[in-house]
């Protein structure tokens, strides 16, 4: 079953390939450039095309666009995670920090500023965007420090907040997401291709929205402050502009109506529901019978898994909701409370869950896997229980039980040799989770 499973999970990640997903939706005949089903530009019009773009995915997604446009590309400029990086011909690639920022983001973030503000009316800008532009895409209002915004970052990472609810304050800090980018590239065309990794694709939401019309506000924000008690845990700065903004709508975030946005095209080229049709295929070839439970799971990570767990024992008992050999695949983007002073992520910590809550049973194995290869500051992507997993730790004297209380569900699962580590795998569309029943 764990051979089958980890063939399951790495063709979904093969599914969700931003270099095959953009060869699907960008066609170049000459100079007519086919983007999706109704897009066509004739590339003759502009005097230059440059590339920009921020992300995990963006070099993939990058070598992609340099592939279909060959010289027609003038250069590019892009950023992404430490070691998700390549060689490419013509586009400079910035390395930045995620989830928490660092200066290399700023350094980044000023030179694709620097190429959007040098295009004009008669250039064509294309920008790649993927999940992590948040965190890599990094540059922040002239009353905030680099500082300010790590310690935010920091912050929202621990306190449980949503990725929706994060981006909504991180882009009322920035001068580059939330829309303001396309104000910077203007008057230039910008097509923006996007590689989704939030649930439902809300290009609001993805990357915070760089080139989107944001109709969140700085009220918003605060709502969001005040509900996880942040008000004293964050930088003051941080306060004093969220409180400034809601008094000055001058301020805002650029939205609907805004100028900027009339010569800005907004595509999705893949998402979570990619990656996990990809792996429903693959478990059908392997002799499963599947079912697709959702890819827009939400949600904190222990309750999740606690639920997925007794789907899983509801097969092996009864045959439902689908027969045995089953597969079900489920996806989205969970998140984890931080009580404790371990090291892990929410896939293995859903994982921790899932092996407590099927302890026992013989015919169960639970997966779960970031599709981007990494999983919270580890160097893993996620992990794979089964009923015997916990019989397993509690050979070499582990409670899995404290390390879950810890927050420390690596150090466990490294211990009993059941962590999956791929590398950066080039894209990203979220989570992945497996319930397979024999």
């Amino acid at each position: 079953m764990k051979k089958d499973a980890i063939k399951i999970m790495q063709s979904g990640i093969n599914a969700a390939d931003p270099l095959l997903a953009i060869k699907k939706k960008l066609t170049l005949k000459e100079n007519n450039l086919r983007i999706g089903d109704s897009l066509n530009l004739n590339l003759s019009d502009y005097e230059n095309i440059y590339l920009i773009g921020a992300g995990k995915a963006s070099v993939r997604m990058a070598l992609a666009i340099e592939e279909i446009l060959g010289n027609k590309l003038k250069t590019g400029r892009i950023i992404t995670k430490y070691g998700h990086s390549s060689n490419l011909k013509k586009t400079e690639v910035t390395e930045a920090g995620h989830p928490v920022p660092d200066n290399n983001g700023v350094i980044g973030a000023k030179k694709i500023v620097s190429l959007a503000r040098a295009a004009t009316e008669r250039d064509l800008i294309i920008n790649l965007i993927s999940g992590g532009g948040s965190a890599l895409f990094l540059l922040p209002v002239d009353e905030l420090t680099l500082e300010d915004v790590q310690q935010t970052t920091a912050t929202l990472l621990r306190c449980g907040s949503d990725i929706g609810e994060m981006n909504i304050i991180r882009k009322h800090l920035s001068r580059v997401t939330g829309g303001r980018l396309a104000k910077l590239v203007f008057p230039a065309a910008l097509v923006t291709l996007i590689l989704s990794d939030v649930i439902g694709d809300p290009l609001n939401l993805i990357a915070s929205g760089p080139t989107i019309p944001d109709n969140s506000t700085f009220a918003d924000a605060l709502k969001i402050i005040k509900k996880y008690y942040l008000l004293n845990k964050l930088p003051p700065a941080v306060i004093t502009h969220i409180r400034k903004g809601v008094d000055n709508p001058e301020m805002e975030t650029p939205s609907d109506g805004d100028p900027a946005f009339k010569k800005c095209i907004n595509i999705v080229v893949g998402n979570n529901l990619t990656a996990l049709k990809g792996c429903q295929e693959e478990a059908k070839s392997l002799g499963y019978n599947t079912l697709i439970l959702s890819s827009l799971i939400s949600g904190d990570t222990r309750e999740v898994a606690i639920m997925h767990a007794a789907i899983g024992r509801e097969i092996a008992n009864s045959n439902l909701p689908i027969k045995k050999p089953a597969c079900v695949i489920s996806g989205g983007e969970t998140t984890v409370v931080i009580r404790g002073d371990g090291i892990g992520g929410r896939n293995q910590e859903f994982a921790l869950t899932s092996a407590i809550e099927i302890e026992g049973t013989d015919n169960i194995l639970i997966l779960s896997a970031g599709t981007d290869g990494t999983d919270g500051p580890t160097d893993a992507n996620g992990a794979w229980v089964t009923g015997k997993t916990l019989s397993s730790g509690k050979k070499l004297g582990l409670d899995a039980t404290q390390f879950l209380r810890d927050n420390n569900s690596y150090n466990y699962f490294k211990k009993i040799g059941n962590l999956i580590i791929t590398g950066p795998t080039g894209t990203n569309v979220g989570d992945m989770h497996l319930i397979m029943v024999k």
